[in-house]
């Protein structure tokens, strides 16, 4: 169902009381430019059938950890100085974002530490050890993985790299924005997957400074949608995380969230939220229409459109975010197994 919907044609990207700005994203673009993909936009004839506007899709699984995590990891690491990078980094993660990191820190030859909690899948877990970082399971929350950084931070000075509520992060999702304003000029909608807010709200920032008409949907799923609640509240509040298909999408956005919350709240237009059997269609349809193996949270915006949860006026672009979903478990969703 569509929770929230509002006009925001004043509240664009170029509002000085945003913390984040085109001007950081556009320099973000600049340093991460041949680290990471510039992700394909290709039309997709089923839904633009089905919702009766042209529809894209942004295929961020295109990226070599398979999501789009890599564009706000290699930004902030980054920016972070050489010296320091070298104490070894840090971060919580539901998993992409923690492989991002992970193959950021390997590309520039760092050490890092990845904090996860139990829900998240062993095939997320896997990939991190891969790459050669350490793995730290904590827990049964993002918040938990949270307080193990805080606890690396202060007792071995090791050097966070939060998952979305930073500038630098924040910045590094926003180039998908540029790109899709460059790519579609004539852009009238974006849907996104909706977590902690740094995917939507970088996208947010450019695509408003760019195409201020341009409406701007957040995609979560019903169980623990963290933005959304915030969003409704008023202020960042404390939503228990829950087992999910769309599980990159799980965890809180911090009580003491400084960056994306703000964003969201200004710039996004509408808010949905969408049912597990909802979510498990969208996986579906990727693969026998596209192709294209992706995970819930990738799955989201391809999901509201078919189950007629969002009404599209022009040509709308949609965030594949990820495709790094076990395979037994997208075996069995192919199969028609019940969320």
């Amino acid at each position: 169902m569509t929770i929230m919907r509002r006009e925001n044609l004043s509240r664009i990207a170029g509002n000085t009381h945003l913390p984040v700005a085109l001007t950081d994203i556009q320099r973000a673009a600049a340093w991460i430019e041949g680290r990471v993909v510039r992700t394909p936009l290709v039309q997709s004839p089923s839904l633009s059938q089905q919702s009766g506007q042209p529809v894209y899709l942004k295929l961020e699984t295109c990226q070599p950890i398979g999501a789009f995590k890599l564009r706000g990891a290699m930004n902030a690491i980054l920016a972070v100085e050489p010296a320091l990078r070298q104490r070894g980094l840090v971060t919580a993660s539901t998993g992409n974002h923690g492989r991002a990191v992970a193959y950021a820190a390997k590309e520039l030859g760092v050490p890092a530490t990845i904090c996860m909690s139990a829900l998240v899948p062993a095939n997320k877990v896997d990939a991190i050890k891969a790459l050669g970082a350490e793995v730290c399971i904590t827990g049964t929350s993002q918040d938990d993985a949270q307080e193990e950084v805080d606890r690396l931070v202060e007792t071995r000075g090791f050097v966070s790299i939060p998952p979305f509520d930073a500038i630098d992060v924040v910045a590094g999702q926003g180039t998908i924005g540029l790109e899709l304003v460059e790519d579609l000029p004539d852009l009238d909608a974006v849907l996104v997957p909706l977590s902690g807010g740094g995917l939507a709200g970088g996208i947010a920032v450019a695509v408003k400074a760019l195409r201020p008409q341009a409406r701007i949907i957040g995609i979560s799923m019903e169980r623990g949608a963290a933005m959304q609640a915030s969003i409704a509240a008023g202020r960042p509040v404390f939503v228990r995380e829950e087992e999910t298909l769309a599980d990159s999408l799980g965890g809180g956005i911090g009580l003491a969230n400084s960056v994306t919350f703000a964003l969201c709240r200004d710039l996004l237009d509408e808010n949905v939220l969408l049912t597990e059997d909802e979510i498990a269609a969208g996986i579906r349809h990727a693969f026998l229409t596209k192709g294209e193996v992706v995970e819930g949270a990738g799955a989201v915006g391809i999901a509201a459109i078919l189950a007629g949860k969002v009404s599209l006026h022009g040509p709308t672009a949609i965030i594949v975010s990820g495709g790094n979903i076990d395979p037994a478990r997208h075996t069995a969703i192919m199969e028609g197994a019940s969320a």
